[in-house]
């Protein structure tokens, strides 16, 4: 069976009520398919109309087709009857028969039948009057409605990444108060996508108690190049914090070598003389923890900016006094350590399997923001180049 490109949008109400963590987990724990990509949109008016040009040749029949219609040009316009932001994550899956197992299997179909199975099932509504009409539809998420329309659909998404969507930060309007705005970046990091599981979306769903808005979304391959300059200051800290550790594991080795105690002198010397060395080998674990390739052995420019074999998500979390509430969230780096109910506290491993990482001052967000391309919107997107590889592949 061939393998196809299908694609799952999270609708703006469903962003808004903070229930992104829990579709999320469902979609890519419960399908047999691969995460590829995820894309923020806060879409124009232009956008929507096209979008829509797109939906009314799908051949779905009513009233699911045009419920769907009517959906989309209300929601997702800036202007809707809501009042939110028109924010929506598309987040892109590959496999065989890609589409009808997302569709049949965990999204499902659009229905009036209660049931909690499903996406759908779990998170929308669907409600009719006694003579048929739809009374309230919100579907939680919208798929290619149509096979005939889906590489149209994903082409569409790919031109417009760079113009309706990337980072978004400018999709939410906060009342004016003496409140900082800032915009934090959280990476969920590689242990989270070891196997398909709900771990992501349950980390996000505690993201969200923090009442932040998310605008900005990439699926992120860092390479060693970027692994280096965005741990680079982790090499001071090591060197600073990380002597005793030195001294305590030659204490513990050395203390039956010799039949004569060793003065106190010399476990701090070679401390010293260690510090800079062990520093810098702590710091190339990181760097290929998070990339999947060890530093010390990559050479060229080439090979160091090549993205490495492993995946994390980056989003960015935005709102008043946002690096505080997500650190707060986040919690302590050992997660023995970490508050209950903590991202860390509930989801963390050790030192460095420890769930997610989160920026610690704004000042540090724009530095990392800008190492993995999510400063501003790029002009050729990750998300877009998933596209049109898949898509010249059939050309």
């Amino acid at each position: 069976m061939a393998t196809e490109l299908a694609y799952a949008m999270i609708t703006p109400y469903s962003l808004h009520k903070s229930r992104t963590g829990g579709i999320i987990g469902r979609l890519v724990s419960l399908s047999q398919l691969d995460l590829v990509g995820i894309h923020m949109y806060a879409p124009s008016d232009a956008w929507v109309d096209a979008y829509l040009d797109i939906l009314r040749r799908s051949d779905l029949e009513n009233p699911v087709r045009e419920a769907f219609i009517d959906y989309v040009d209300e929601n997702l316009r800036r202007d809707n009857p809501l009042g939110l932001s028109n924010r929506c994550m598309v987040l892109l899956f590959e496999g065989e028969n890609a589409f009808q197992h997302l569709m049949d299997d965990v999204v499902g179909h659009a229905s009036p039948r209660v049931t909690g199975h499903t996406v759908r099932g779990t998170y929308g509504d669907f409600q009719r009057m006694p003579d048929g009409t739809i009374r309230y539809f919100e579907p939680a998420v919208i798929c290619g409605p149509d096979p005939a329309t889906r590489e149209e659909e994903l082409a569409f998404f790919a031109a417009t990444a760079a113009t309706d969507g990337g980072v978004i930060c400018d999709a939410i309007d906060f009342m004016p108060g003496s409140e900082t705005f800032e915009t934090q970046l959280v990476i969920l990091k590689p242990e989270n996508f070891e196997r398909r599981s709900r771990r992501p979306g349950y980390i996000i769903d505690v993201f969200s108690r923090t009442g932040l808005y998310i605008v900005g979304a990439k699926l992120l391959s860092m390479s060693a190049a970027q692994g280096e300059a965005f741990y680079g200051p982790l090499v001071d800290v090591f060197r600073d914090r990380l002597q005793f550790l030195i001294e305590n594991t030659m204490r513990e080795r050395l203390e039956e070598a010799f039949d004569f105690p060793l003065p106190d002198e010399f476990f701090q010397t070679s401390r010293e003389m260690l510090a800079d060395l062990n520093a810098r080998t702590e710091f190339a674990k990181i760097v290929q923890y998070m990339t999947g390739v060890d530093p010390r052995t990559v050479a060229g420019k080439a090979e160091r900016d090549q993205p490495g074999p492993v995946r994390c998500l980056a989003l960015l979390y935005r709102g008043p006094d946002a690096v505080a509430k997500i650190r707060q969230m986040q919690g302590a780096t050992n997660p023995q350590k970490a508050d209950p109910g903590t991202v860390r506290s509930d989801f963390g491993r050790d030192l460095m399997r420890n769930a997610a990482h989160a920026s610690d001052s704004p000042e540090n967000a724009e530095r990392e923001r800008r190492i993995i391309g999510m400063w501003q919107t790029e002009k050729e997107p990750e998300f877009t180049k998933v596209i049109e590889e898949f898509l010249a592949k059939g050309a």
